[in-house]
């Protein structure tokens, strides 16, 4: 599916960051970033003209090419990885900040993806998060129509244990990211830190 949705020459969700993502930048310590579901490369060649050091994981080979195009485009640095979430290594206590926009994983498989999370991460970093709630499935404005791979505060909660919640907030907000994400949007948007 994501092949096929990244395959034209126009960039999907656009080439701007997300908003959030742009607001809060400055909470993400500075050091080695990944950016989990990167997609075309609007998050983390921001990230990275930010003097971030950013390593972006996605499964669409096609999303990672234009991404690398991107990356050229601004004159930055990109670490880029073709992988599934589902089976890809974070490793252990080796990254300062970890970003997730809009990242669609269904439950069963984003529950052990914040495990990895939650270990992958510094003692003081930091997890930057904006996800669609299921509220989101009745409007038409992004986010598809499976509740599944939407999150709530308690759902974030639930699943971030390991980490202390600096901004945690439910809000409808105004999304304007290329052709898929286009008007009023159910969001849940938060900022976690790992401490000892």
């Amino acid at each position: 599916m994501w092949d096929e949705r990244y395959k034209s020459a126009e960039y999907a969700y656009g080439t701007e960051p997300n908003d959030f993502l742009r607001a809060y930048a400055h909470c993400l310590p500075k050091g080695k970033v990944l950016s989990l579901a990167e997609g075309e490369g609007r998050n983390a060649v921001y990230l990275a003209r930010l003097g971030y050091e950013i390593t972006a994981v996605d499964a669409s080979a096609v999303g990672l090419e234009k991404a690398r195009k991107l990356a050229d485009l601004h004159g930055v640095t990109v670490n880029f990885v073709h992988a599934d979430l589902a089976d890809f290594d974070l490793g252990y206590d080796c990254w300062s900040g970890i970003v997730s926009i809009f990242c669609p994983l269904p439950q069963q498989a984003r529950r052990l993806l914040h495990d990895k999370v939650t270990a992958g991460l510094e003692n003081g970093g930091v997890y930057l998060v904006e996800a669609y709630r299921p509220d989101q499935v009745l409007r038409d404005t992004g986010g598809g129509k499976d509740e599944d791979v939407m999150q709530t505060k308690d759902s974030l909660i639930r699943e971030l244990k390991g980490l202390n919640f600096e901004h945690l907030q439910e809000l409808e907000r105004e999304i304007i990211e290329g052709q898929y994400h286009t008007g009023t949007g159910s969001v849940v948007q938060a900022i976690a830190k790992k401490t000892a």
